[in-house]
């Protein structure tokens, strides 16, 4: 297939969004896909409010369409709510290409917590952009019934995965860490406030906090936290020596979909801390035994109290977590999201294509 992805969050930025998608269209290229990117590199950007290090498409449209005749895809996938997605959707609307949409973030509850206001408020918005796709990627089963609830259905599961050659727990630990008063605690994800990082920053635990990411939030995290390590935003080998390092993962968000960093650490042989909301349930599970309650052995632990989380998370065995993040394959994924682009693409299989193919 010719396969077009539109995406708002790309490279530089470093996110689960982004990992995903570039591990995605690497299996798609294996596989002999034809892969056409529609970027913010593409287009004037200007920073985002509140997300400077995030930039956003100026005035797309015009740019987006002349992409995608130029490439004639056979399906188009949309990754993101932003100016470019919407772009793209509109292109596909008006000559009845197939698309699909995924739901990666929650944006009604980070548009909550940084506005105040109500996320029911902002899933309207939601509704209108994921209407007419004729797949809407989710990470989990829970979040499927959850957009469904929201008015927002065509749910299409799209697991997660990891890079297994990278992501294991022999290999070096991170020098910075080496020396640190133990136990190492570890977070992994963007510096914000719809990531919760106050709750375990705050959590009265002996040994070391340590933060690895980059946001906005990061000035006054560091300026009220002293005593915490803050790597910046680390890739690659570089953040999986900082996962061998650590003795628990901590994952204080109460707003992912899913949470990458999870399972990466996992992999690493890092039980997990959090709290008992989607996301964490997702991959751990209630009972630290996975969602399905399938393991022998509990991998992470969920409580209202995180403090009592982390201070189980310590208790268990490496081995165990390990073994269960080693699970998490790309190649099962990939065959989800082709599976869903074949139904899409097979969905407008009788209207005829109305442009010629080129390249994008």
């Amino acid at each position: 297939m010719r396969i077009a992805i539109a995406t708002d969050a790309w490279e530089p930025q470093v996110n689960g969004v982004v990992r995903t998608l570039r591990m995605t269209i690497d299996q798609l290229e294996q596989r002999g896909h034809a892969i056409g990117m529609v970027t913010p590199d593409r287009f004037l950007t200007v920073p985002m409010p509140g997300y400077s290090e995030i930039r956003l498409a100026v005035a797309p449209r015009g740019g987006t369409r002349r992409l995608l005749n130029g490439f004639a895809p056979d399906v188009v996938h949309i990754v993101t709510e932003g100016p470019i997605g919407w772009a793209a959707r509109r292109w596909c609307m008006d000559r009845k290409v197939a698309f699909t949409t995924a739901f990666h973030t929650r944006f009604p509850d980070y548009a909550a917590v940084r506005t105040g206001f109500s996320a029911d408020w902002f899933w309207p918005v939601m509704r209108r952009f994921h209407r007419p796709s004729s797949a809407v990627f989710v990470s989990t089963r829970r979040l499927r019934d959850e957009l469904s609830y929201r008015g927002i259905g065509e749910g299409r599961l799209w697991s997660r995965g990891i890079d297994t050659a990278l992501f294991h727990p022999d290999g070096p630990v991170h020098p910075a860490m080496a020396n640190l008063p133990r136990p190492i605690l570890l977070s992994v994800g963007r510096v914000a406030a719809e990531k919760n990082l106050e709750a375990f920053l705050g959590a009265e635990m002996p040994g070391t906090k340590v933060i690895v990411g980059d946001g906005p939030t990061l000035p006054f995290l560091k300026n009220h936290y002293p005593q915490a390590v803050f790597l910046g935003a680390l890739s690659g080998e570089e953040l999986a020596s900082t996962y061998r390092a650590a003795d628990a993962f901590v994952f204080p968000s109460l707003t992912d979909t899913f949470g990458l960093v999870m399972i990466e650490a996992l992999a690493c042989g890092l039980p997990v801390a959090g709290f008992p909301v989607p996301g964490p349930l997702d991959i751990i599970g209630a009972n630290g035994r996975g969602p399905e309650s399938a393991l022998a052995a509990p991998v992470g632990v969920l409580y209202d109290d995180l403090t009592a989380a982390i201070d189980g998370a310590l208790r268990l065995d490496r081995g165990t977590a390990a073994d269960y993040g080693r699970s998490f394959q790309w190649s099962r994924c990939t065959d989800q999201f082709e599976a869903g682009l074949h139904h899409a693409r097979e969905g407008m299989a009788h209207l005829p294509a109305p442009y010629k193919q080129g390249a994008l």
